[in-house]
């Protein structure tokens, strides 16, 4: 990946241009902040860009409501920055062929991941029946993702149009809309998983026409091409590069699998390569998603033979998982193994992405109260899981796409989401607002003894879930909770 420019903690100079990897550190200038505790609200001010890309009044009443409520005043400071991140600064909104059209940026990264804008505009839609102009972007959105997944079901990132780019020289059926073509079952989930949602609070009804009916069938044969029950399927992927985890070993194929069933994923959702090729929480994202595909199938089109495969194919990979995707750990139980191979082969840890196997209760794809997800749930955030990271700055998990010693706001945000216990909910909170290195962002990731040091200055996913679930606290009565926080 291409190096990012070092980035300082001012939101303006993190809005500057230029293409953004992950290896290289943002720095902290010289000057090292020390919390001042005399600090008021008025200290605190907003680092929303003047130059925003789409507004929303229900979004920003809702911006005002919240900090009202709020008594922290750097946690109504994060608020205010971090939940209309999206929309200020990745949302761009027009009208195609008279329907809503909407391409949304990574963040420093300028095209379109299915699975960063789906998770992206996710907190939105609850406010989409307040404000007419959100909910027509948030079609956009879907009527978007749908337009990708049928330009290239295999693909994960998009750009705006056939401009081609950096990855045009990988040895995959690339084409020029694509930004990279790396398979990861996840890409297809999201666009369900925000469809589905968006139908189900509205009740619109309008996106599923036929480009949906053209997409899901992409869906269906895709992720059957990718049980590999008759060969390796179309797919394969090699890149010239010096990070293993950017292409994959076997002349593009991947590690071998046994056909029980699952489904190969061959890029988890950080990007990098699986080791072995059945990825757990995303095959359980898979059978969620199908079943609300066919829900959608049998209601709004009547495509009953259609929404029969979705359901039998979640049905056979659910029973799949029951098979293979457990481990009886020494120390923990039975627990959900992180990858598996259908030979016998786990891979026992977890990754920050989502999905992952802490934030399976968040999606959705298992109860909270499972006792095999509860025991997992300990299991990954603890030293049995090689990535998990804890230091002096705060603890998390991280993952190869950084590496060592860095934690991912995002795992602790999981943790924050999936917990029952007030205490881990504060600690998770304290640990998110210490770790901001007093930007009033999110970040991809910090040094677990040094949260100066950190990756992604503009980020807007982790911006937006942190603003996400602040929301959720609220809306769930935990206003005292939040404002117990010192």
């Amino acid at each position: 990946m291409k190096n990012r420019n070092i980035a300082l903690c001012a939101f303006a100079l993190c809005c500057m241009q230029g293409y953004a990897g992950t290896e290289t550190f943002a720095l902290a200038n010289d000057n090292t902040h020390v919390e001042n505790p005399a600090l008021t609200a008025a200290a605190y001010k907003s680092n929303r860009p003047k130059h925003r890309l789409f507004t929303s009044k229900a979004v920003e009443a809702e911006i005002a409501r919240v900090k009202q409520l709020l008594t922290n005043p750097k946690l109504a400071w994060m608020f205010e920055n971090c939940f209309p991140n999206t929309l200020d600064t990745t949302v761009h909104f027009r009208m195609r062929d008279g329907k809503p059209d909407t391409f949304v940026y990574t963040g420093d990264i300028h095209a379109m991941w299915l699975r960063d804008s789906g998770a992206q505009v996710w907190p939105y839609v609850q406010l989409a029946n307040e404000d007419p102009e959100l909910k027509k972007m948030l079609e956009g959105v879907i009527r978007r993702q749908f337009l990708c997944i049928n330009i290239d079901p295999y693909a994960n990132a998009f750009n705006d149009g056939p401009t081609g780019g950096e990855w045009m020289s990988d040895f995959t059926d690339m084409k020029p809309e694509l930004h990279e073509r790396k398979w990861e079952i996840d890409s297809l989930c999201y666009p369900l998983r925000l469809a589905y949602h968006y139908w189900k609070v509205t009740g619109d009804s309008s996106i599923f026409d036929g480009e949906w009916v053209k997409a899901i069938t992409a869906i269906l044969k895709t992720f059957k091409e990718q049980q590999r029950k008759e060969g390796v399927g179309p797919y394969h992927f090699l890149r010239k590069t010096d990070r293993a985890l950017d292409t994959l070993n076997n002349g593009g194929l991947g590690a071998p699998v046994n056909p029980v069933g699952l489904i190969v994923s061959a890029f988890r959702p950080s990007d990098d390569a699986t080791t072995l090729q059945y990825l757990v929480p995303s095959n359980f994202f898979a059978v969620s998603s199908l079943r609300k595909a066919a829900e959608i199938l049998t209601e709004v089109n009547k495509e009953t033979a259609l929404a029969k495969e979705c359901t039998e194919l979640a049905a056979e990979v659910e029973t799949a998982l029951k098979r293979y995707a457990t481990y009886n750990h020494p120390k923990f139980g039975t627990i959900y193994a992180f990858e598996v191979d259908g030979f016998g082969n786990h891979l026992l840890m977890d990754d920050a992405n989502v999905p992952s196997l802490l934030a399976m209760a968040y999606l959705g794809d298992v109860d909270v109260d499972d006792p095999i997800y509860q025991n997992t749930r300990r299991f990954v955030w603890s030293d049995s899981n090689p990535y998990f990271f804890k230091g002096t700055a705060g603890e998390g998990i991280g993952g190869p796409h950084i590496g060592y010693d860095m934690v991912w706001p995002m795992s602790i945000m999981m943790k924050a989401f999936t917990s029952r216990d007030d205490e881990e909910i504060k600690t998770c909170i304290r640990m998110l607002m210490d770790t901001d290195a007093d930007t009033g962002f999110m970040h991809e990731s910090f040094h677990k003894d040094d949260a100066a040091r950190f990756t992604r200055a503009w980020f807007a996913w982790q911006n937006t879930l942190f603003g996400e679930l602040i929301l959720k606290l609220v809306n769930e009565g935990k206003v005292e909770l939040l404002n117990s926080l010192q």
